[in-house]
């Protein structure tokens, strides 16, 4: 058995990037008994919506003081030249589900770093091609070849529909949709869980808890995962890395405190015994299994 998630996200989102934490701890809860389907928002399809708003590319990169201290993802804090619109990165997403599924997350992780973590300018295909080239098992320049094809732009569309179709949903109940532009839309990220017809939505930005109590009333048979033991073990789950906090999240009891010192240090322990390898990602670093 396996429950379907959907997974309303889009790569510009600092919220949706600094609920990583969480996202890991409940893949590595349930594993594959959750069936994930990742759907783009599209926040931006141009600069438009940025024109003559005090949300300066210089606000937005104070911001993510806030966000990297509160939430412990990486972030960097230099500031962009100009806005970016979300809408092409979330097409390479869709490109990758079309030619390549089980890669999808991952160039979506990737995009997720290109925007928290780089200051290219992820509206365009040298950006996008930029943060995507280290995913491993991907062409990307097949990605960016396709990312104006009619395939791409139907899924896309598809992806935008149903995300704009919040309208009613306990999501707006929770005063967690958005109606910014016209259509009543969830928000990044919002996860909805659906099994047998049954749909329980945990919307908007949530502590991992929140997911747990939706799985638990939906599919209380399903195994969990005790939390890892170390940092080695946390990232057998996730060939293409975990940053720090996101290992500490995995390790986490539930309920109990999520220690990023002793996460670091089990990483630091990991890769000295060559079970773990470190790539620098702003002021952090995403590790990955040896």
């Amino acid at each position: 058995m396996s429950v379907k998630v959907l997974h309303f996200t889009d790569p510009a989102c600092p919220w949706a990037y600094s609920a990583s934490p969480a996202l890991a701890a409940l893949r590595w809860r349930f594993g594959d008994q959750l069936a994930w389907q990742t759907v783009t928002i599209g926040l931006s399809e141009d600069l438009k919506r940025y024109e003559n708003s005090p949300f300066t590319p210089t606000v937005s990169a104070t911001r993510r003081i806030d966000f990297r201290e509160r939430f412990g993802m990486p972030f960097v804090t230099a500031a962009r030249e100009r806005h970016v619109a979300s809408g092409r990165a979330c097409r390479a997403i869709v490109a990758t589900r079309l030619r390549q599924p089980d890669r999808e997350y991952a160039v979506f992780r990737a995009l997720q770093f290109g925007w928290a973590t780089t200051t290219l300018l992820m509206d365009t295909d040298d950006g996008i091609r930029a943060a995507i080239a280290d995913v491993a098992g991907i062409d990307a320049d097949a990605i960016i070849g396709a990312l104006d094809s009619p395939e791409v732009a139907e899924a896309y569309e598809v992806d935008r529909a149903l995300t704009r179709s919040a309208a009613g949903s306990p999501t707006e109940a929770m005063g967690r949709a958005s109606n910014r532009d016209g259509e009543v839309r969830y928000t990044a990220p919002s996860l909805v869980f659906e099994l047998d017809g049954r749909r329980l939505d945990a919307g908007g930005f949530q502590p991992v808890e929140a997911y747990d109590v939706c799985l638990a009333n939906l599919a209380p048979e399903l195994e969990r995962r005790p939390p890892a033991a170390g940092a080695a073990e946390a990232l057998t789950a996730f060939p293409d890395g975990l940053t720090s906090q996101e290992v500490a999240a995995v390790m986490a009891e539930r309920l109990g405190r999520v220690d990023r010192v002793a996460a670091e240090s089990s990483l630091i322990e990991a890769a000295a015994e060559g079970r773990a390898r470190r790539r620098p990602l702003a002021d952090d670093a995403l590790w990955q299994p040896v």
